[in-house]
């Protein structure tokens, strides 16, 4: 298998061992002499680069057996992307409760662990929390920290990925422009005695919105997600790749003013914000004026759930408002794909009030999902 030639960036001949890599780990090309006829590498230059996968663990040689090569001569030995020789560890920090799990390296959860993590209460607090977090989760699968291979964290804003910082996110007082990876990575040292290993760090929208274009809609140019929870932000990959804006704001539709919002006062300090009145956490905030106990998405979600009237109500109204925001959004990037995520996105008056603005505002309106 050969699929189409691997675009590097740096002329023809010079792919590297990590781009070899993802056409063995995608099957693209998984025999050697594949590997020479998508890169145009020489027969020396794929053994010398496949050499240091090898060593690495990267690779093994498939249990399949030798078959034929694209280029003649002898069959080849095929080659197979190892996901078991090391694990991921990943994850998501919400405003009130994260999630944390470590995986294997094709994406299967090993082990994993939910619970109250509040962002307040920052960044030193919070990250400590979630190092040990992961020591007992690799204490649980039995893998040692030599086995982890790199971090992923998802936070609830704006981040400058060349440096993992956040940048002036509303939702998380106390954390811009705070050094969230070297924490990370010395949370996990402590609690697990883990060597320095790489750490990520990205905006939730953005991650998941990559995650499902790559898993579930791959032929898809042009794909939006929406994370509806306490708050609002959207992740936009296009190409294949997310499109981040300048320093990160992309897809902060949060933040869009809206006319029924001008007297709401929103957590940047601005007034008129869609999340200042459509995000889970205006509906929280209002239920709450009500008597009804709750405070952030998650709390909206589970009145959603038991089918309590006020917060059915409130929320039919708050996905009115994200549709016709989403209107524009459609209109502007006319994306193949359009997802709504989060805490709100799976109450069916939400997605039909969605459906409806859209499909009333755009000359093309795309398939609307939910996750």
């Amino acid at each position: 298998m050969t699929g189409r030639p691997v675009r590097t960036g740096r002329g023809a001949g010079q792919a590297s061992a990590g781009e070899l890599l993802e056409l063995v780990r995608s099957r693209r090309a998984v025999t050697r002499g594949a590997l020479q006829q998508a890169t145009g590498l020489s027969r020396a230059t794929v053994g010398q680069r496949l050499d240091r996968l090898f060593r690495a663990g990267w690779l093994r040689e498939g249990a399949g057996g030798p078959v034929d090569s694209p280029l003649g001569g002898r069959p080849s030995i095929t080659l197979e992307f190892d996901d078991e020789h090391a694990v991921v560890l990943a994850a998501d920090l919400d405003t009130r409760h994260a999630r944390a799990a470590v995986l294997s390296l094709s994406g299967e959860i090993l082990a994993e662990h939910s619970g109250t993590l509040v962002v307040e209460d920052g960044p030193d607090a919070v990250l400590g929390e979630l190092g040990r977090w992961f020591g007992e989760l690799l204490e649980k699968t039995g893998r040692g920290a030599e086995s982890v291979c790199g971090v992923g964290l998802a936070v609830p804003g704006p981040v400058d990925t060349d440096t993992g910082r956040v940048v002036q996110p509303p939702m998380m007082p106390g954390w811009d422009g705070y050094d969230i990876r070297s924490r990370l990575a010395r949370a996990l040292a402590e609690h697990t005695g883990a060597a320095a290993v790489p750490v990520l760090v990205d905006n939730d929208a953005n991650l998941m919105a990559y995650g499902e274009q790559r898993t579930n809609y791959p032929d898809c140019s042009a794909f939006v997600l929406v994370k509806v929870s306490t708050g609002i932000g959207a992740g936009v990959v296009v190409d294949g790749a997310v499109f981040r804006g300048i320093d990160g704001g992309a897809g902060d539709i949060g933040h869009i003013r809206v006319p029924e919002g001008a007297q709401t006062l929103c957590r940047c300090g601005s007034y008129g914000c869609l999340a200042a009145i459509a995000s889970g956490g205006a509906v929280a905030r209002r239920l709450a004026e009500t008597g009804v106990p709750a405070a952030s998405g998650s709390d909206v979600r589970d009145l959603l759930a038991s089918g309590h009237p006020d917060a059915v109500g409130l929320a039919r109204e708050a996905g009115r408002r994200v549709g016709d925001v989403l209107a524009t959004v459609v209109t502007l990037l006319n994306p193949g794909v359009l997802m709504i995520a989060g805490d709100l996105a799976g109450t069916p008056s939400s997605r039909a009030c969605a459906n409806c603005s859209t499909s009333g505002r755009c000359p093309a309106p795309p398939p609307i999902w939910t996750s």
